[in-house]
């Protein structure tokens, strides 16, 4: 590995096995702990973000993963810490160019954030103008249609029915 000593903390995205995110969260977490290194591991990310979805026709909000299998690190780099993030149960590396990892840039971090943190969950389409559709309830119920405009925010389309 070489010297890696950079007195700096940046965030890092690490591999894992896609559906471990939250595994390898907890994972670290415990060893940071256990091996008091709370002084080189800061934070530990599984970027995720709300989203309205629409199943038998009522509305919830689901956690929807924004980059599934990877999970940011706030960390000063240096070869220990290296070694316990690297070597945690379900993570495969770090991102970066051979065995260096890339931090990543503050407008990046920023920008994962703002989304991280939007107060409106974003309703999740899986419609397009054009498509045809079945009515299920409502006084046209069964009746198929075309659809000609989608309002994503109020969870609405717009359908001509002939």
């Amino acid at each position: 590995m070489g010297q890696l000593e950079k007195e700096t903390k940046n965030w890092y995205v690490i591999h894992t096995y896609s559906g471990y995110e939250n595994k390898v969260k907890t994972n670290i977490e415990q060893r940071v702990e256990t091996m008091n290194m709370k002084d080189q591991i800061f934070q530990i990310l599984v970027p995720t973000e709300e989203e309205l979805e629409y199943k038998d026709g009522k509305k919830r909000i689901v956690q929807k993963m924004i980059f599934p299998g990877y999970v940011l690190v706030e960390m000063v780099i240096t070869d220990e810490s290296w070694f316990v993030v690297r070597n945690t149960p379900g993570v495969t590396g770090f991102v970066g160019f051979g065995n260096t990892p890339s931090p990543l840039d503050e407008q990046e971090v920023h920008s994962i954030m703002q989304r991280m943190g939007m107060e409106e969950p974003v309703p999740r389409v899986d419609y397009e103008v054009g498509t045809r559709v079945r009515v299920v309830r409502g006084p046209f119920q069964n009746f198929e249609g075309d659809i000609e405009a989608i309002n994503p925010e109020g969870g609405k389309l717009w359908i001509t029915i002939s």
